[in-house]
């Protein structure tokens, strides 16, 4: 089960230490236990007669977490207590090592070492405010902070002068933050975005009540800039808000953001669009794909946000937001309480993840994520073929390294190696830390379960055509 740690609540007051070995044995025995059948109820169904599964969720928590209890009035003379907080952090550590052993369905570098900033794990490091003026909280890390956003500004081409920005908590903040002050700048906008756009999206539309337009998407992932066009004339009063993917949720397809500015500007909105381009994953890749059409500030958009924690490897959650200095007066203020300005979503922000990054991009540098990168798509094709020579139907965009196929029919298969999955499709994102032979191991397990599954033929494996098209499916119907 995913971020399974035995499986039950463990009740730290129970915990008892046996042979003095400093090991709480029922803890030990959990890890032993192979994962929970997930109950009956929660088992995937398909809705009949429209071939769609309905929404597998993951265990309820409280099952499984772990109790906070007071003290007993004897602990500071056993040490009981600390000796059986130290056996579950220790069952939990096991835990961890395991399941990044399994880990392919999710888009995150787990490929890291930050020995060298433990140091720094004593400190109360906040960034609250403005990135760029100092408020009276003296613990920041705004010198690192800064560089990260002069390194990321470089990247996109935008002047030092003529940026803002800030190290948000996560993806999902950017793209809140960048929809913000396009909605800021265009208070009656409404807001465009594909299908297959990332859910924070439509979360930001809801927080900020928006009009919110979908827009259909070609098999691909990419935005139909034909269905894009044809909404647009629909509302040619209002200004437009764009949110352009630079790699979508599920199939890693990236918009055609040429294309989604000349469909702008041929249909009477020059001067009456904001462009926010969500690069969660690749935003930080596409930049060292020959191939890839540029995300430049030189072109007319309001913003870029990246995420930290995915293909650059930081170990917390974090994000970096990029926008225009014009467009972020609108939002700021004045805060006496700092002695700054705030334009910020979050006020207190985490101080220690600036300085991840700025150690990580000091190491590896342009040409060190540009290995990384072809790494990556190497890999990813090498994933495709195997995929393929076995029989199952699978796709890849071309700038992409998330590699899309057929839902596998066990979910406790599923979730053993965390795959991310939606209908009859799941995807493996190939990161720096996943190599072949990672891949190798889950292509055996694949295989031979496979064989189980639909040993008899009654059991057929699902059709994908309508998710990756009929070249790519590999079902009964349209196999080669």
């Amino acid at each position: 089960m995913v971020g399974s740690v035995g499986n039950g609540a463990a009740d730290l007051g129970a915990a008892s230490l046996a042979n003095g070995n400093g090991k709480a044995p029922h803890l030990e025995q959990q890890a032993e236990e192979p994962a929970v059948a997930l109950p009956m109820e929660m088992e995937p169904e398909m809705v009949e007669g429209e071939g769609k599964r309905e929404v597998v969720m993951g265990r309820n928590m409280h099952t499984a977490c772990f109790a906070v209890k007071e003290p007993d009035a004897d602990d500071d003379e056993t040490g009981e207590r600390e000796a059986t907080m130290a056996s579950v952090l220790a069952l939990y550590r096991r835990s961890l090592v395991e399941r990044t052993k399994h880990h392919l369905g999710y888009p995150y570098n787990l490929d890291f070492d930050y020995g060298a900033l433990a140091q720094l794990q004593h400190f109360s490091i906040n960034n609250l405010g403005d990135p760029f003026i100092e408020s009276n909280y003296g613990v920041h890390s705004r010198q690192f902070e800064v560089g990260v956003l002069d390194w990321f500004a470089r990247l996109w081409e935008l002047e030092k002068d003529e940026y803002w920005g800030y190290i948000t908590n996560c993806g999902t903040e950017g793209n809140l933050h960048g929809i913000l002050v396009g909605r800021e700048v265009f208070p009656d906008g409404i807001l465009y975005a594909s299908r297959e756009s990332h859910y924070s999206v439509f979360k930001a539309a809801r927080m900020y009540r928006m009009e919110c337009v979908k827009v259909d998407t070609h098999i691909s992932g990419e935005i139909d800039c034909s269905d894009f066009e044809r909404k647009l004339m629909q509302n040619k009063d209002k200004p437009a808000i764009i949110n352009v993917n630079i790699g979508t949720t599920v199939k890693g397809a990236v918009d055609d953001l040429d294309l989604v500015i000349k469909t702008l500007e041929e249909s009477g909105f020059k001067d009456q669009f904001y462009i926010h381009c969500d690069g969660a994953l690749f935003g930080l890749m596409i930049p060292f794909v020959k191939k890839a059409a540029k995300v430049t500030f030189k072109k007319p958009i309001g913003s870029v946000s990246v995420s930290g924690h995915k293909f650059v490897g930081c170990p917390m959650p974090c994000g970096v937001q990029i926008t225009r200095l014009k467009h972020i007066n609108a939002l700021s203020s004045n805060v006496e309480y700092l002695a700054s300005r705030d334009a910020t979503i979050m006020g207190s922000r985490n101080g220690h993840a600036p300085i991840f990054l700025w150690y990580t991009l000091n190491r590896k540098g342009y040409r060190g994520f540009q290995k990384e990168v072809q790494k990556c798509l190497r890999n990813a094709h090498y994933l495709k073929d195997c995929l393929n020579a076995a029989g199952i139907g699978a796709m890849l965009n071309e700038l992409s390294s998330t590699v899309v196929f057929e839902r596998p029919k066990d979910e406790e298969f599923v979730r053993r190696w965390q795959l991310a999955c939606e209908g009859n499709i799941a995807h493996v994102v190939v990161m720096p830390s996943v190599n072949i032979d990672k891949l190798d191991y889950f292509l055996r397990e694949l295989v031979e379960k496979r064989a189980v599954w639909y040993k008899d033929g009654i059991c057929q494996p699902p059709c994908i055509a309508r998710d990756v098209g009929q070249e790519s499916c590999f079902c009964s119907l349209h196999k080669k």
